[in-house]
């Protein structure tokens, strides 16, 4: 066990405290008052330099300090992010430290994850050994509001400019601590997409003398499933999911209009590209078919996440050193899921990882999978994860 881990290990029954009082008070993305004065507190009194304000309720912790005169300046540019937003879920845990708020809790982990940053925020301070400038992103409304985005739109990479930014998220189905990297596509685009369709409305028992939206609308949830099967080339990965069809409200009453709701997903960028044009093409050619006019607004969400190769062999250098190649899984399978990290990864070189949070042999609340309302992060990842962050600011801001 390296040196980093036992002194970070020595601060894990604070930083489990500091963790389990977010996750009783969790706030929605841009709402995280509480939770970014905490953290700006925090940072303050360990001596960073606190910035407020960017992406609403964002907070940047600067810390400076250089073997080439007492600025650092001249040294590299280093940023880690950690995200501060809850879910509009109620939690079903019945942990003694269960949120404290009907219908929301942390069942992403984000309370984990700025407890692990604030826990190596503390120990860089009092004994971090690098030249250079760190920059430490607490981030708002990661859970589809793309606080990240908001955060870059408000100046975050001018004023805090960085060589290279990384992220970690906790991942259940994996054993507590195990790190996981991987370079390329990473996480899945995401597109949110709504479909109208506009019919004319009838009485059940005539409708020859309607035009049914419900019938077009069917017609394009099938028809949509054909685009995945026979146009994106098959060694790449895509989704289209119908989450919602809503239309009409009586059983003997043709409804005027029909709304379609998708998550759209891959991991290519002109796989992205393909599913937008054909979705487009498909909806208006089969509802043309069926009589009826529709309307396709494409809602934007997250891009792919690209994790640069030399950031990431640093990053897996680091995992090595701290845990061991037994507890390192080098190059991960990628995930379908979306992360907004993915927008700061486009303008700076970097990687996200992942940490394992517990899988089916240790049981107990960590094994279970993100968004659940049974979820918890494992407390016993803050030590492990707060040492990577350490070794891996020292190593960087040191070359």
């Amino acid at each position: 066990m390296s040196d980093t881990l036992i002194q970070l290990q020595a601060l894990s029954d604070e930083f489990t405290a500091l963790r389990r009082d977010i996750h009783q008070h969790p706030e929605l993305g841009y709402q995280e008052f509480r939770t970014s004065e905490l953290v700006a507190e925090r940072l303050a009194a360990w001596g960073y330099q606190v910035t407020r304000g960017l992406g609403g309720t964002g907070v940047v912790g600067q810390l400076v300090r250089g073997k080439r005169g007492t600025s650092g300046q001249g040294g590299k540019r280093l940023g880690l992010r950690a995200d501060m937003d809850a879910l509009p879920i109620q939690e079903a845990t019945g942990l003694p430290h269960a949120s404290c708020h009907a219908g929301l809790m942390h069942a992403c982990g984000h309370d984990g994850h700025t407890a692990t940053l604030l826990a190596a925020a503390k120990h860089l301070a009092e004994q971090g050994d690098f030249d250079g400038t760190l920059n430490l992103i607490f981030q708002p409304a990661e859970e589809g509001l793309g606080g990240a985005r908001k955060m870059m739109e408000d100046g975050l990479f001018e004023q805090f400019p960085c060589d290279a930014i990384f992220a970690m998220h906790n991942m259940p189905g994996f054993p507590r601590g195990k790190l996981l990297l991987r370079e390329g596509a990473t996480m899945a685009s995401s597109e949110n997409i709504t479909i109208t369709l506009e019919g004319q409305g009838g009485h059940g028992a005539m409708p020859h003398v309607a035009i049914d939206p419900v019938v077009a609308g069917s017609a394009i949830v099938l028809g949509l499933q054909t685009i995945v099967a026979r146009n994106v080339p098959p060694l790449q990965m895509a989704v289209i999911t119908v989450g919602a069809f809503q239309a009409g409200q009586a059983n003997n009453v043709i409804p005027q209009r029909a709304t379609l709701e998708l998550s759209v997903r891959s991991l290519d960028r002109e796989v992205h590209q393909l599913l937008n044009r054909r979705i487009r093409e498909l909806v208006e050619a089969q509802a043309q078919s069926y009589g009826c006019q529709a309307s396709v607004e494409f809602r934007g969400g997250y891009p792919v996440l690209v994790n640069t190769q030399p950031e990431t062999d640093f990053a897996r250098q680091v995992a090595l050193e701290l845990v061991g190649p037994e507890n390192v899984e080098l190059q991960t399978a990628p995930l379908t899921g979306s992360e907004d990290f993915a927008f700061m990864l486009e303008q700076l070189p970097g990687s996200y990882l992942f940490i394992g949070n517990g899988d089916q042999a240790s049981g107990g609340h960590g094994a279970c999978m993100v968004h659940n309302p049974n979820y918890d992060f494992d407390d016993g990842n803050i030590a492990i994860g707060a040492a990577f962050w350490v070794k891996l600011a020292e190593r960087f801001l040191s070359a």
